[in-house]
Formats: C-alpha cells, sequence, structure tokens
C-alpha cells in the first residue's frame, strides 16, 4: 500500500534513489513535511520527513552505515504507508491512523549517510577529491561493498558524544588509528556533519519521546548504554520487544561506545532503541525489504503509543 513505485523497492537504495522517492512523497502527499538538517561531506542533502500534528515528537533514523542502506528503504516504505493510511481514513489494527496523526508527531530522517551508501553500492568515482585517500583506507581494494563509514572514512555510530574519549583508547589499542570502512570514531565527538547535523536537530526539536536508530542484522533491540537506561522506559522498550518479537539485547566491546542510542541514553535525551533489522549477512538484499517490513509494520506505526 502506497504511492511509490515497485521500482523503488526492487533497487538499492542510494542517494539518488531517496531523493526521487522523497520528492515523489511530497508531490503526492501535501501534509507532508520536507526539511533539510544539512548536508554531507560531499554535499548530499540530509532530508526529515515530519508526519503529523501531535504535541509528542518521535524521531526515526535509517542508513547510518553505507552497507545497511535496506534501513532507508524500510523507513521510506513505512512513511508512505502512513500517509495513505492517513488519506484513506486507514486504521492499524483496531486504532486509526488519524488518530496517531494528531497525538503524535514523526521525524523520519531515511538516509544519515548517503557517501557512505553510494561507496556501498557504486564504489568510488576516481573523480572524487578523496579517491587515493579512500583506496588506501579500504587496504588498496576498488571494492567497497562492505563500507560502513562516511565520505572520509568516519563511521558515523562511533561519533556521538557518548564513552568517544575512552573508545578512542580503545582503537589505539584494535590498531584503528585513522579513516577505515568501519569503526574509527573521528577526530572529536560531532566532527562529522551528518552527526553534528543531527545532534542539532535532535536539541532544537528536544524533548523527544523516544529516538530509534535502524540498522542491520541480527533481529535485536539494543536498548542499554553500558547496563543504563532511560528511567521509566523499561516498560515501553519491553512492548517493542513483544510486539516485533525481536530479542532485547545490549551491545558489547566496541560497539557499545558512540552511538546515537549510546549519546541518547547517557546524555538523558530521551528513551533510544537500535533496531537491528532483518537476519543474514551484511549487506541485507534488497529482496529482504518485504520481509523485514511486513515484521516490523505494526511495531513502525504502535512504537509512540508505548511510550508515556
Amino acid at each position: 500500500m502506497g504511492v511509490l513505485p515497485k521500482s523503488i523497492w526492487e533497487q538499492e537504495p542510494d542517494s539518488e534513489t531517496v531523493s526521487r522517492a522523497v520528492q515523489l512523497l511530497l508531490a503526492e502527499y501535501p501534509f507532508l513535511f520536507r526539511f533539510c538538517i544539512g548536508k554531507s561531506i560531499l554535499g548530499k542533502e540530509l532530508p526529515v520527513l515530519i508526519l503529523g500534528n501531535g504535541k509528542r515528537k518521535f524521531l526515526y533514523v535509517g542508513a547510518h552505515h553505507g552497507m545497511e542502506r535496506i534501513t532507508s528503504s524500510l523507513l521510506l516504505r513505512f512513511a508512505d504507508e502512513y500517509c495513505t493510511l492517513y488519506r484513506h481514513h486507514g486504521k492499524i489494527g483496531k486504532l486509526r491512523v488519524e488518530t496517531l496523526w494528531e497525538r503524535f508527531q514523526l521525524h523520519i530522517v531515511p538516509m544519515l549517510n548517503p557517501d557512505g551508501v553510494n561507496y556501498a553500492i557504486h564504489g568510488v568515482d576516481p573523480q572524487n577529491p578523496l579517491y587515493e585517500r579512500l583506496l588506501k583506507m579500504n587496504g588498496g581494494s576498488k571494492d567497497f561493498c562492505h563500507w560502513q563509514a562516511n565520505a572520509r572514512g568516519v563511521d558515523l555510530n562511533h561519533n556521538y558524544n557518548a564513552g568517544f574519549w575512552e573508545y578512542k583508547r580503545l582503537e589505539t589499542e584494535q590498531g584503528i588509528g585513522e579513516g577505515a570502512p568501519t569503526r574509527y570514531s573521528g577526530v572529536t565527538p560531532e566532527s562529522e556533519p551528518e552527526t553534528a547535523a543531527l545532534c542539532r536537530y535532535i536539541r532544537f526539536h528536544a524533548p523527544f519521546g523516544a529516538i530509534f536508530s535502524f540498522h542491520t542484522q541480527g533481529e535485536e533491540l539494543f536498548w542499554k548504554s553500558r547496563g543504563k537506561i532511560i528511567p521509566g522506559s523499561e516498560s515501553a522498550i519491553r512492548k517493542l520487544a513483544l510486539q516485533s518479537g525481536y530479542l532485547l539485547n545490549e551491545a558489547e566491546g566496541l560497539a557499545s561506545y558512540g552511538g546515537l542510542t549510546d549519546w541518547c541514553i547517557a546524555s538523558e535525551l530521551a528513551p533510544a532503541v537500535t533496531f537491528e533489522c532483518g537476519k543474514g549477512q551484511n549487506p541485507l538484499p534488497i529482496s529482504d525489504l518485504f520481509s523485514i517490513y511486513a515484521r516490523l509494520r505494526k511495531t513502525l506505526f504502535l512504537a509512540p503509543t508505548f511510550f508515556k
């Protein structure tokens, strides 16, 4: 259900595909709002879609990582169906989408890392000013299919100010001293324009009822940051797990530092959850989109209702 053509769901969602999908949604749904939160290193706009008129805000963020771009398609499909059901007075179970629209305001960032996604899908153009440096970061290989970082080799989900300096020491112990396909956290917290833009947006629009970060894979929900959660959020997050069928888990080792969920919890900004969508080996094929969306569909719609 929705207005986006089948071709959108059958191709890997690079930055051009996401831009086209956003324009189609805006043309079809006059009640949908778009805002640019900033630009990537290579000048790609970072759009956010705003659905709903409610006072309580919730944030959904996709594609921190290049080879996890299927999360962008997931969120675009959700936005498309949400708007269609709102227009046609549809329901999710027994709950009218019009009720959700009036109670909540959803902020959806489909793709935070357009440069990294494009690298992972298309490789790096020799005309790219960072070409030689990127090849060196990638071990000399022109195959970037497992690239996670942004345009200059910073892993955006380690670039938030949550245990950042402690992570830098661990990074050194692991031999990660400069830009790389994954795990390099950058020079300082929010050093990257993508993470800096999202953090500014979150601070400006706070408070959020909850912030959801979408990654792949494992069918898990990461809900704690080094044992800590936002007080009062446990019941809501357990409902997310029950509704989605995803297991609750806690990130360990290097994965437990510097992420969006870690930052939200450490700063006590909002309850935060990382969705590890789907199962298999990254990058998940676009053919998995239907099964991932079918599994998470009701959760995406109902998640705001779980948080008080």
